[in-house]
C-alpha cells in the first residue's frame, strides 16, 4: 500500500501510534541477553551434533548395505562398529531432533505477543453533507508484567537442556547395546569354532571305535557313544549358527541396514581388560557429575522451579498499550489517544490452583532426581562387583578349569587306547573340555559386557568412538 492510497485517518494516526511500537520494540528483547546467549550456546552445541551427510541415520529409507564400510575389513572390531552405529542409528537422530524441538520453544516463549489492530468506519457519513467521513483506527500491545518473559526463557532453556541429556543418554544406550552385541556376535562365532573342533574329533574318535569294535577289541557301545555324541554336537552347531545369524541381524538393525546386509567376521580374540579394580566411590562420585539422565533430571528441576516463580507472578497484572486515532470526533485535537489496560487479577481461585500444580511437580521432579542419584549409586556398586566378579571367573578358568580338562581329555583318551579305561570316560572328558573352552569365552564375553555396563553407569561411552 503506498502513503498516497493510505487511509486518511490511518496517515494521521501514524505519529499517534509511533509510540506503541517504540516501545513494543524495546521491550520484545526483555528476556535477557544471558539468556539469548545460553540459548545461542545451545544451539551450537546442537548442531555440533550433526551427523555426516551421508549417515544413513539422516533418511527414514532403509541404508544400503555398507559394503563400503565393511566389505574391505578382515574382522570387525569394536570401536569402528559402535561410531559407525552412532552415525547411522536412526533413534539417535530422532532424540536430536526432540533437542531441537526443545530449542525452538525458547523464541515462542519469549516472544510478545502480536499486536492488534482494529480499523471502524461510519459508513453513513461518507458522502454526508451533514458531518464529515468517520473512521477510528487502534493499535494495542499486550506486555507482560516484568520478569515473566525472563522465567518462560529460563524454563524452556532448562527443558532443551533436559532434551540434550535424553539426546546423549540415548547415545550412551546405543554405545552399550552396540558393545554388547558385539560380544554377543563374538561368542557365537568362537563357540561354532570350539564346537567344530570337538565335532572333528568326536569324528576322529568314532573312527577309532568303530576299528577296535570291528577288530573285537571294543563293545558295541564305544561306536554308539560316540555317534550319540556327534549327533548332541550337530545339534549345538544349528543352535549356535542361529545365535550367530541374530547378533548378526541385531547388529544390522543397529546399523540401519537389511537384516541380511552381513558382516566380517569378528576378532579371533577378546582383549582383556588391564588395570586395577575400579574405586567404587569414585565411579559413583564421577557418575554422579556426568551421567546425562541426572543432568537432565537436574534440568527438568529448574524448569519446574522456574514454573513456580512464574505461576506467583501470574498474581501481578500484565498491561496492555493502547493508541489510536478517532475521526468520529469533529475537534482535530481530540482525534489522537493513547492509554493503558490493565489486567485484574481477580480469578484467584484457578492462579492459586497453577501454583499449587506448579509446586507439586517441582516436588515430583526433585523427587524423582533424588531417587535417581540413588538408583545410579546403586548402579555403580554393583556393576563394580560385576566387574571383579567376572574377572575372578575368568582367572579360575584360565588357571585350573581349562588347563585340568585337557589334561583330563589327554589322559582319558591315553588310557582308552592302552586298555586302562572305557570309551564313556573319553567321551565324558572331550566333553568337559569343550564346555571349559567355551566357558571361557563365556567368561570372556561376561567381562566385556561387564565392562561396557559399568562404564555406561559411570557416565560415559563404553568405548570411544
Amino acid at each position: 500500500m503506498t502513503i498516497a492510497s493510505t487511509p486518511p485517518a490511518a496517515r494521521a494516526a501514524a505519529p499517534a501510534l509511533a509510540p506503541i511500537f517504540l516501545l513494543a520494540a524495546a521491550l520484545a528483547g526483555c528476556a535477557g541477553p544471558a539468556l539469548d546467549a545460553r540459548h545461542r550456546e545451545q544451539g551450537r552445541r546442537f548442531e555440533a551434533t550433526a551427523p555426516p551427510a551421508s549417515a544413513g541415520a539422516a533418511t527414514p529409507a532403509v541404508a544400503d548395505r555398507g559394503d563400503a564400510t565393511f566389505g574391505a575389513l578382515a574382522r570387525l572390531e569394536r570401536e569402528p562398529l559402535v561410531r559407525e552405529v552412532l552415525r547411522r542409528n536412526p533413534s539417535l537422530e530422532a532424540a536430536r531432533q526432540a533437542w531441537k524441538a526443545t530449542l525452538e520453544r525458547y523464541p515462542q516463549e519469549t516472544s510478545l505477543d502480536d499486536p492488534r489492530l482494529g480499523v471502524a468506519v461510519a459508513p453513513r457519513s461518507f458522502g454526508s453533507s451533514a458531518v464529515k467521513g468517520g473512521e477510528r483506527v487502534d493499535l494495542a500491545q499486550r506486555l507482560p508484567f516484568p520478569g515473566k518473559l525472563a522465567l518462560r526463557g529460563e524454563s524452556a532453556l532448562a527443558l532443551a537442556e533436559a532434551a540434550e541429556g535424553e539426546f546423549e543418554r540415548e547415545r550412551q544406550r546405543l554405545a552399550e547395546a552396540t558393545s554388547l552385541l558385539f560380544d554377543d556376535y563374538y561368542l557365537a562365532a568362537r563357540a561354532i569354532e570350539i564346537n567344530a573342533a570337538h565335532s572333528a574329533l568326536l569324528e576322529e574318535l568314532l573312527g577309532a571305535a568303530t576299528a577296535r569294535y570291528a577288530a573285537g577289541e571294543a563293545s558295541q557301545q564305544d561306536p554308539l557313544a560316540a555317534e550319540v555324541e556327534l549327533a548332541h554336537a550337530m545339534h549345538d552347531a544349528h543352535v549356535l549358527e542361529t545365535a550367530r545369524r541374530l547378533a548378526v541381524a541385531r547388529i544390522d538393525a543397529l546399523l540401519h541396514r537389511p537384516p541380511d546386509a552381513g558382516l566380517p567376521p569378528p576378532p579371533d580374540a577378546l582383549a582383556v581388560p588391564q588395570g586395577a579394580a575400579p574405586d567404587a566411590a569414585a565411579l559413583a562420585e564421577r557418575a554422579l557429575r556426568e551421567r546425562p539422565d541426572l543432568r537432565a533430571a537436574e534440568a527438568r528441576v529448574r524448569a519446574e522451579e522456574s514454573a513456580v516463580a512464574l505461576a506467583r507472578r501470574e498474581f501481578l497484572p500484565d498491561v496492555t498499550l493502547v493508541g489510536g486515532y478517532d475521526a468520529f470526533w469533529q475537534e482535530q485535537e481530540l482525534r489522537p489517544s493513547v492509554g493503558v489496560e490493565l489486567e485484574l487479577p481477580i480469578r484467584l481461585a484457578r492462579r492459586r490452583g497453577a501454583l499449587g500444580e506448579a509446586q507439586a511437580r517441582r516436588a515430583q521432579a526433585a523427587s524423582e532426581l533424588a531417587a535417581l542419584e540413588d538408583a545410579v549409586r546403586l548402579e555403580v556398586t554393583s556393576g563394580v562387583d560385576r566387574v571383579e566378579e567376572a574377572h575372578h571367573v575368568l582367572r579360575v578358568i584360565e588357571d585350573r578349569t581349562l588347563p585340568a580338562s585337557r589334561d583330563r581329555a589327554a589322559a582319558a583318551r591315553a588310557g582308552y587306547e592302552t586298555g586302562r579305561n572305557d570309551f564313556d570316560a573319553v567321551i565324558e572328558a572331550q566333553r568337559t573340555l569343550r564346555d571349559a573352552e567355551l566357558d571361557r569365552e563365556r567368561a570372556l564375553a561376561d567381562l566385556s559386557r561387564r565392562q561396557a555396563e559399568l562404564s555406561r553407569a559411570s557416565g560415559v561411552l563404553p568405548v570411544q568412538p
